[in-house]
């Protein structure tokens, strides 16, 4: 007796939908809780239970960490409604009563969390969205003074030459093809036009599916502004290299110097 394979319905530029599309192209849920839950227990040598996810768009990472166990709990803030509500549709409702212990708000990340977290984090580059440093240097203030007594703050930064070249990155997903496109860099301001486009197989294209109006912050000016939000200690941690040399392996590192390389993904983790 055999079983057939269930297999994915051929995606086009029509029917597909953007919010399933970039969780599959852009994030990896299970290796950042993974991440999170273990730099929190080399810093502060115990298990953290209640993480925060700033800009949490579809809360697919609350999903995930919730699902831990019954002892994990989260909250995510984001001021794009219809997103949320994608995220409760898709991703909470599949994790059965870990939903419970998920907590989404329609608030300005600026705001204080339902529950003092243990760790709290803003993915993706997200916080690029304040081009003033007055306007994130009060982030981070505020995002320190929100932490439980022995709390983190996990940050993701981009950088390198190809950082700030207008150029695309085609990468091949299954069964469709992500673009990432740098289309404007000011040198002067930093400021930094991207787009990301999704391709499929019958040629059709969904352009500009998800666009973003940032400044391209460097890891030093994002370090200065976090000393001076009070965190005493932040530790840059870098992904290591695959064996043929071609790119990252996944795994990230406490590295106090970095690798200088074309383009790079670094966490910074912040703490008292």
């Amino acid at each position: 007796m055999t079983t057939k394979t269930r297999r994915r319905p051929r995606l086009n530029a029509r029917t597909a939908d953007k919010h399933d599309l970039y969780q599959r192209a852009v994030q990896s849920p299970l290796e950042d809780a993974r991440f999170l839950a273990r730099v929190y227990e080399v810093v502060r040598g115990r298990k953290p239970t209640h993480l925060r996810e700033d800009f949490c768009g579809t809360a697919l990472l609350c999903a995930t960490w919730a699902r831990r166990g019954p002892a994990y709990t989260s909250e995510g803030y984001d001021i794009h409604g219809p997103t949320l509500d994608w995220g409760r549709a898709h991703n909470l409702a599949r994790i059965g009563r870990a939903r419970e212990r998920v907590h989404l708000f329609r608030k300005d990340v600026r705001k204080p969390s339902a529950r003092r977290p243990d760790v709290r984090c803003a993915q993706n580059f997200s916080y690029f969205v304040f081009k003033e440093r007055a306007e994130l240097l009060d982030y981070f203030t505020r995002a320190r003074r929100d932490l439980a007594q022995r709390g983190v703050f996990v940050l993701d930064i981009y950088g390198g030459p190809d950082a700030m070249e207008e150029e695309k990155e085609v990468r091949r997903v299954d069964g469709f093809t992500y673009v990432w496109d740098q289309r404007r860099y000011v040198p002067v301001t930093g400021d930094y036009e991207a787009h990301i486009h999704f391709r499929f197989p019958d040629g059709s294209e969904m352009r500009r599916a998800f666009s973003y109006d940032w400044r391209l912050w460097t890891l030093p000016e994002v370090l200065d502004v976090l000393r001076d939000a009070g965190f005493e200690r932040i530790d840059t941690y870098w992904e290591g290299t695959s064996e043929d040399g071609e790119s990252g392996n996944g795994v990230f590192r406490r590295s106090r110097l970095g690798e200088n390389c074309p383009a790079w993904v670094t966490y910074l983790v912040a703490y008292k």
